[in-house]
């Protein structure tokens, strides 16, 4: 006699569930959307086509590096050196460049010590079994105090031409660092999604003792994956460091570990690994990008910029407990 509410009440749950799901798989999207259309009624200057390209190129350098964070979370590791580390590749490419006077040389210079600094980390992370916290601060601490060494606590101007042209160059209406963002999200995409080594990856961030156990090479995916993203942080400093034709040791990369944490949380990618996309970094870059253009067209102070970052942030982690 029961038997007629019983319907309904399955249907709710399947309902329910289904909205769930929909959340879940989507939220950062529905979110980047809200904030999108509230962004276009609460600043008419917002739809600019000029203000909507100055947004994606503010995001580019951190989205790059936000992509290496990424994979690091993933694996379920941290890495706190990438803001540090940026300046200290800057910093080489520059004198590099000049003392070659060669782009390439540059170029290649800078993804070398990119690399070279996140095998370090991944080394201490993996075969050290140093916490990624741990190793990663120090990190940080010594790649800014080389920067500064080697800069004489200042900054390093490019004197060589066309070093400038690799971001202030544009195809069509479109400047290079987006495209060079966009090809960098692809390659980490695929990389991720489409290869053995990235269902590596989400099984050492799921099960670490499992993947090792099942056959997985912990220790070299966890090095190859710093290093990755220190090959990352690198495409970044020569984005930033051609852009401003110069390099500053001691405020260049400044809080953007904090910036490439926060995309990456919004994303949805777990704290403690195994979950995530490509796909949901990149609209938390764009979410984070349209938050301080907002801040910026209502002239709200740039010191409380960091305070949104980190109340987003809370906000994120506080959403994935729940989920």
């Amino acid at each position: 006699m029961a038997e007629p509410e019983f319907e309904p009440t399955k249907k709710s749950s399947k309902l329910n569930s289904r909205l769930s799901w929909i959340w879940t798989e989507y939220s950062v999207i529905i979110a980047f959307l809200i904030l999108f259309a509230a962004s276009s009624i609460l600043s008419p200057r917002f739809l600019e086509f000029s203000n909507l390209m100055n947004i994606l190129m503010q995001v580019s350098i951190i989205g790059v590096i936000a992509l290496g964070m990424t994979m690091i979370m993933l694996s379920g590791g941290i890495d706190l050196s990438v803001g540090s580390v940026l300046a200290l590749v800057g910093v080489f490419s520059v004198i590099a460049l000049n003392a070659s006077g060669s782009i390439f040389v540059a170029v290649i210079t800078a993804l070398a010590v990119g690399a070279f600094t996140g095998f370090l980390n991944g080394f201490m992370v993996a075969k050290l079994k140093i916490a990624a916290f741990i190793a990663t601060l120090g990190m940080m601490a010594a790649a800014r105090s080389i920067a500064l060494y080697t800069s004489d606590g200042g900054s390093i101007s490019g004197e060589v031409d066309g070093f400038s042209s690799i971001s202030n160059s544009s195809i069509g209406a479109i400047q290079s660092p987006i495209f060079i963002f966009a090809l960098m999200a692809v390659l980490v995409f695929i990389l991720l999604q489409q290869t053995r080594f990235g269902r590596y990856v989400y099984a050492i961030g799921s099960n670490e003792k499992g993947a090792l156990l099942s056959g997985i090479r912990v220790d070299r995916i966890k090095i190859a994956v710093y290093t990755l993203a220190g090959m990352l942080v690198s495409v970044a400093a020569i984005i930033e460091t051609s852009r401003l034709n110069s390099i500053s040791s001691s405020s260049s990369g400044q809080l953007y570990e904090l910036d490439a944490i926060a995309a990456v949380i919004i994303g949805g990618t777990r704290m403690t690994g195994g979950r995530g996309k490509v796909v949901g970094t990149i609209f938390g870059v764009l979410i984070l990008g349209i938050l301080n253009n907002m801040m910026n067209l209502m002239n709200v102070s740039p010191y409380l910029q960091g305070f949104v970052t980190g109340l987003v942030i809370i906000i994120a982690v506080v959403f994935q407990k729940r989920e």
